[in-house]
């Protein structure tokens, strides 16, 4: 298991006042529903402590005044706002509930959406688990806190403030010696604040390393098997699960801790209600009924002072997902549309490379003032060592980064001008390593093409050469793919992918090392498929297997960053340069391995 580099965003240890709003801020689109609950647990909660002064009535002027009739309005009245309360809770619990599923809806909505906006050097730099950590359990935190946890503040409001309404109204003085223990409990809140959040954070922090290492072994499992690495990555992922421990375990223990504490402090005020109140009894400043009620208030309070606290400990976490959501968010595009961007209508015109310098590291130049027109309608293909700069050529072509200097023209036109979606949904790319999507064969080739009849889909796949084992498949064209193709090999993959190209009709096509991975049966469908697709459209073809490019309009061969040959193949095989020695190399080994495929592959291994 490769151990995964990369540093996320450092976030303050202070509390984020500035992303917690923009969490509420989240509930802006649901108004009503928000509203909704909160008045049903503020009537919960006002009954809740009304029960309390009821509580009070009843043994006042019910049980000690012996006065039946009285004894039962109160206990009828009492009976009815259950009911009521039943009620208010059945409508806080829904309302909640259905808000909570919004929110999370409408930010995993949000995220995905960007993420659709975002450059390609984003995932470069980022890992899937980091990516989807945040749009799962970052999200599903976001949406507790903002529904359940904003229900628990509100009710634990409510609570406290009727509690204190009533204490007042049946003995202020008492009452204010309980409000005196309240700042000691806001100071014990502040002291924890800052040690809370940082090991929620470090949290975070570990829970996303783990969500990458399950994606890599996950998606790697034939690597991993082959390499018999299980033993060695069970061993480094537990360093991680380590790690999570311990920092999930300290910060448990500070939350832990800090409701003991508070129900330390608070246990003064029910024993000051006890002291007290039995002095004004004595002195006939208090009934029996309001001492009950006194301590009945105190104990009341307890269980909101608590969940609040709880609350306000998940804050922390809550918080800190915040903060790696809106980093997403606010994530912006290295290469994007500029201003006045437009649709020219059509790629079709020359591409011209003009002084070109592109780095993705500041201090590593891939490409060095780098010059190449390529004519409408030209087949032109790349080749030479690896790292040498053909796939960055690609990647420029498809304006998936953009060049630190210099110009790329299309038609004569620097093509910062051309919106992106024009340019990227005219252009026709097969990797060497495709990429199927969940669903059936049909779903994927009318990827690119979502209007296609089952015709066109038909006659694709025979253009690309894939019907043939299509047909031949249980449901045929709607047979499963599984995730990411794993149900069908490489090659029946490519021709797939082939196959979706050729339906979405592209003006300008790309074939990055295609062939690379495939038997020469595959091979010479895929060529077959190729040569259909290249008729009267631009067309760049990166290539491993040289066989597959002798008919190129020019090869280009390139070498750290430069182009060292240019021209046809047999004028670069009458120049006797590196491309005469890839190729004769090459033509010896399919000699060796059609004579002797032992010894072949044995000197393919040297």
């Amino acid at each position: 298991m490769a151990e995964i580099h990369f540093e996320e965003e450092e976030f303050t240890t202070e509390f984020n006042g500035r992303t917690l709003m923009r969490i509420i801020g989240q509930t802006r689109p649901h108004w009503y529903w928000v509203l909704g609950f909160i008045s049903m647990i503020s009537v919960v909660s006002i009954l809740d402590s009304y029960f309390t002064y009821l509580s009070k009535r009843i043994v006042d002027e019910g049980i000690v005044a012996a006065n039946r009739e009285a004894l039962m309005a109160i206990i009828t009245q009492y009976g009815i706002l259950i009911l009521v309360q039943a009620v208010g809770v059945f409508g806080f619990i829904y309302l909640a509930g259905v808000l909570g599923e919004r929110v999370a809806y409408d930010l995993r909505q949000k995220m995905f959406n960007h993420l659709q906006d975002l450059s390609l050097s984003y995932f470069n730099r980022t890992p899937v688990g980091w990516i989807m950590s945040r749009l799962t359990s970052d999200v599903d935190r976001i949406a507790q806190l903002v529904t359940w946890g904003m229900l628990d503040v509100t009710w634990g409001i409510m609570n406290i403030s009727t509690g204190m309404y009533f204490m007042l109204k049946i003995n202020w003085r008492l009452a204010l010696i309980v409000f005196a223990i309240i700042p000691a409990i806001v100071v014990i809140a502040a002291q924890f604040k800052k040690k809370i959040i940082q090991e929620f954070r470090i949290v975070r922090k570990i829970n996303s390393k783990i969500t990458g290492s399950y994606n890599e072994n996950i998606t790697g499992v034939r690597v991993v098997k082959a390499l018999g690495r299980e033993e060695a990555n069970l061993g480094e992922f537990g360093v991680l699960t380590d790690e999570m421990y311990g920092a999930g375990y300290r910060a448990a223990w500070l939350s832990a801790l800090f409701l003991p504490v508070v129900q330390f402090v608070s246990s003064f005020a029910l024993g000051s209600i006890i002291w007290y109140g039995g002095l004004q009894t004595e002195i006939g400043a208090m009934t029996v009924g309001g001492i009950q009620a006194f301590v009945g208030y105190v104990v009341f309070m307890l269980w909101p002072i608590q969940e609040m606290a709880r609350v306000y400990a998940e804050l922390q976490h809550a918080i800190a997902s915040g903060e790696r959501i809106f980093s997403m968010i606010d994530a912006v595009p290295e290469v994007k549309d500029l201003p006045g961007a437009f649709d020219p209508g059509t790629l079709r015109g020359d591409v011209e490379f003009s002084d070109v310098i592109f780095a993705y590291e500041d201090d590593e130049p891939v490409l060095k003032d780098f010059n190449l027109k390529i004519k409408r309608g030209e087949t032109i293909a790349l080749v030479g060592p690896t790292g040498g700069g053909k796939t960055t050529i690609v990647n420029l072509i498809c304006r998936f980064f953009e060049p630190s200097h210099g110009t790329i023209c299309i038609g004569g036109r620097d093509y910062k001008d051309f919106s992106l979606h024009a340019i990227q949904s005219r252009i026709g790319m097969v990797l060497q390593t495709p990429h199927l999507f969940s669903g059936t064969i049909r779903d994927n080739i009318r990827y690119g093409y979502l209007d296609a009849s089952d015709e066109e889909i038909e006659r694709a796949a025979k253009l690309a050469g894939a019907h043939e084992f299509i047909k031949d498949l249980e449901k045929g064209y709607d047979e499963p793919v599984g995730e990411g193709g794993s149900l069908l090999s490489v090659g029946q993959k490519q021709l797939i992918s082939l196959a979706r190209a050729v339906l979405a009709d592209p003006e300008v096509f790309i074939m990055d090392e295609a062939t690379s991975s495939v038997d020469t049966l595959t091979e010479a469908l895929i060529q077959q498929g190729m040569e259909h697709m290249m008729q009267d459209r631009t067309s760049i073809v990166i290539a491993h297997r040289l066989s597959t490019i002798k008919n190129a309009d020019r090869i280009l061969v390139i070498e750290d960053g430069s182009i060292s040959e240019m021209g046809s193949h047999s004028e670069l095989l009458r120049e006797r340069g590196h491309y005469y020695s890839l190729y004769t190399q090459q033509f010896r080994y399919e000699l060796e391995r059609a004579s002797d495929p032992f010894r072949a592959s044995t000197a393919a291994a040297d």
